[in-house]
């Protein structure tokens, strides 16, 4: 820790555990050099969890669903549209109750997803940093659908700059490969609009590394202020120089009970497959047929986390019948499964966060991505980053076959290319870590951004 800085910096984040855990982390990156952090969650999420900030004060606004948050919206459209009117009053007295107080809000860090935020943070005289919460290369596939330079629905290969990513049509983010931007097209409207006033924003502020994805930022930064500050995980999984940061502080899903770190301790070294979907992501009956299947034929252990809400979904017997090689829990620490030895790979949806976990924690990843960045995210995992595979659909099913999950899941464990992956897995490992230690990429843009905005 170094000098003290006399800079108060409110923090707000999308209301839900993908978009909050991020943003606290970089708050705590933020306290530890000794800046005063604020973050605003909404009434709701607060009375629904016990959040351990650390140094980081919780503030509240509303997003005018105080008592059953977002499940009581009439829909996503009518929640958001609720939030932005609701919030923005909210938001704005919650930075004048800061000023009464004579500790005054110097810059907002908003969520992407919020860009009504920024507007309210320039009538009150505020600088502002937007947060992406998703990696360096979708933001820049959004942006320029935003543009108009991106037409969807995309059905040819698209490269967005000489030295980028040449994706094919099922590489883009889901909504934009689809004729219909899938089940949620507000959500299309959602990832589209962070670009609506990001002109006035002050920076952009992305949860990536620079090394993860140099041509990406290099590309963004010929129009944009951007600084990447991740991978966003607890410091006790990267450089451990922050105290006591060893967990996130939200977690909106109760801990199964079940001893998960026991059963695991009972394996061999890269015996267990992994299996997580995140806390959105909702399988089909048919890929969860497919799933099950898998499971019950591979010769691999396997835990499996199926959330409460989604455990009707499983085969009648099917915890039973493989009681002696799998474990099903209804959610766990996964910082705390990827770290074990005993974990071989991690069967996952590839949603970011789960992504930049296994890229930190050098876990090799199949990827059976369901929607929206997903599909992006698998591309770079299999052909840029070598540090998985994906397991893919053959027919217009959108479902993924027993045959193709046994066969990727054999490919990562004891395929011909496992040490190769393994290698990769363990050099970015590495590269994360550099990235938030002392002089690392993302530290440095760090401190510049705190003395760029102490000046």
């Amino acid at each position: 820790m170094g000098q003290k800085y006399e800079l108060h910096v409110l923090l707000l984040p999308y209301p839900s555990q993908g978009h909050i855990n991020p943003m606290l982390q970089f708050a705590k990156r933020l306290s530890f050099h000794n800046i005063q952090t604020s973050m605003a969650i909404t009434r709701f999420i607060s009375n629904s969890t016990r959040p351990e900030p650390g140094p980081v004060s919780i503030v509240h606004i509303s997003d005018g669903f105080d008592e059953n948050g977002f499940s009581s919206a009439p829909s996503i459209e009518g929640y958001l549209t609720r939030f932005e009117s609701i919030g923005s009053e909210t938001l704005t007295d919650l930075i004048e109750l800061f000023r009464s107080k004579e500790n005054p809000v110097q810059i907002l860090v908003y969520d992407a997803f919020l860009p009504w935020a920024l507007d309210v943070a320039n009538r009150a005289g505020i600088r502002t940093a937007a947060f992406f919460t998703q990696s360096c290369g979708v933001d820049a596939i959004y942006w320029q659908v935003w543009e108009g330079r991106l037409k969807y629905p995309v059905n040819e290969p698209v490269q967005l700059g000489p030295g980028l990513v040449r994706f094919e049509p099922w590489d883009l983010p889901s909504f934009l490969s689809d004729p219909i931007p899938g089940p949620y097209p507000t959500y299309l409207k959602l990832v589209l609009n962070q670009f609506e006033n990001l002109k006035k924003a002050d920076v952009l502020l992305i949860n990536s590394f620079y090394e993860l994805e140099p041509e990406e930022f290099e590309w963004m930064k010929s129009s944009w202020r951007v600084k990447s500050i991740g991978p966003t995980l607890p410091s006790a999984y990267l450089d451990d120089r922050v105290p006591s940061d060893s967990n996130y502080a939200f977690n909106l899903h109760n801990p199964d009970s079940t001893p998960y770190l026991q059963w695991l301790n009972s394996k061999p070294h890269s015996s267990v497959i992994y299996v997580s979907f995140g806390s959105m992501a909702s399988l089909s009956s048919d890929q969860t047929n497919e799933l099950t299947s898998t499971l019950v034929n591979t010769k691999y252990s396997f835990l499996w986390v199926v959330r409460a809400s989604e455990a009707a979904t499983l085969p009648k017997n099917f915890i039973q019948e493989t009681q002696a090689k799998g474990l099903v829990v209804t959610w766990c620490n996964q910082l705390e499964v990827l770290t074990h030895d005993a974990v071989g790979c991690f069967l996952t949806h590839c949603g970011w966060n789960s992504t930049t976990e296994s890229i930190a924690l050098g876990v090799p990843m199949v990827c059976t991505p369901q929607w929206t960045d997903q599909t992006t995210n698998a591309k770079y995992i299999e052909d840029v980053w070598g540090i998985g595979v994906r397991a893919r659909v053959e027919d217009g099913s959108g479902v993924v076959k027993r045959e193709e999950l046994e066969r990727r899941i054999g490919e990562v464990m004891e395929g011909e290319r496992r040490e190769e992956i393994r290698r990769n897995a363990g050099k970015w490992k590495e590269l994360a870590k550099e990235a938030v230690s002392e002089g690392g990429s993302s530290d440095k843009n760090i401190v510049e951004f705190i003395e760029e905005f102490c000046k």
